[in-house]
């Protein structure tokens, strides 16, 4: 099997290649999935992720999640930590860590029961998942074991195996421009 490194770079370098009008055709399907989804129906907050680096946008999704009346926040990166801050509007982001629109004000959010949206770099059809690899989403979901953990990503970051370690967190749910995996 290859390494979390090796399929890093072939999912990053995949990713490239997706031009801007396809990047917004598989993200806009991926959302219309992710609205259908029994954990995001049933969730009154959504922690969702800032998409940079062609990552699945989420900024329509969000938009969708306030017209049903959700609440929504977005993550913060503080040193080695990474917690999530309501947002009501979009004004309220600014670039931060590694590039991403961050908060600039607003409440921590705490809510056990909320839906969690989660980038990735690479995954597999077992939902195993390869990030950054800095650890932020696996030590936000050890902490908030509660939350309805749904991830992203195109069909072009999933593989059929990728490494996994006892500590990886996998999300309940991924969701992919043509694919559920549960």
């Amino acid at each position: 099997m290859e390494s979390k490194e090796s399929i890093r770079k072939t999912a990053l370098s995949r990713r490239k290649t997706l031009t801007q009008e396809e990047m917004k055709k598989k993200s806009s399907a991926i959302c219309r999935k992710l609205l259908q989804l029994p954990e995001f129906l049933e969730s009154k907050h959504v922690y969702v992720y800032m998409d940079i680096k062609k990552e699945v946008m989420t900024r329509d999704f969000i938009k969708k999640a306030w017209a049903l009346g959700k609440t929504v926040a977005v993550p913060k990166v503080h040193g080695d930590e990474m917690d999530f801050y309501w947002l009501t509007s979009f004004a309220q982001l600014e670039p931060g860590f590694f590039g991403v629109a961050e908060p600039t004000y607003g409440d921590v959010a705490g809510d056990e029961d909320a839906f969690i949206l989660i980038p990735g770099v690479a995954f597999d059809v077992n939902r195993h998942r390869i990030g950054y690899g800095r650890g932020y989403y696996d030590k936000y979901l050890a902490k908030h074991p509660k939350l309805r953990s749904v991830a992203v990503a195109y069909d072009l970051q999933v593989f059929p195996e990728i490494p996994h370690e006892e500590l990886d967190i996998r999300p309940s749910v991924l969701v992919t421009e043509t694919e559920i995996y549960r």
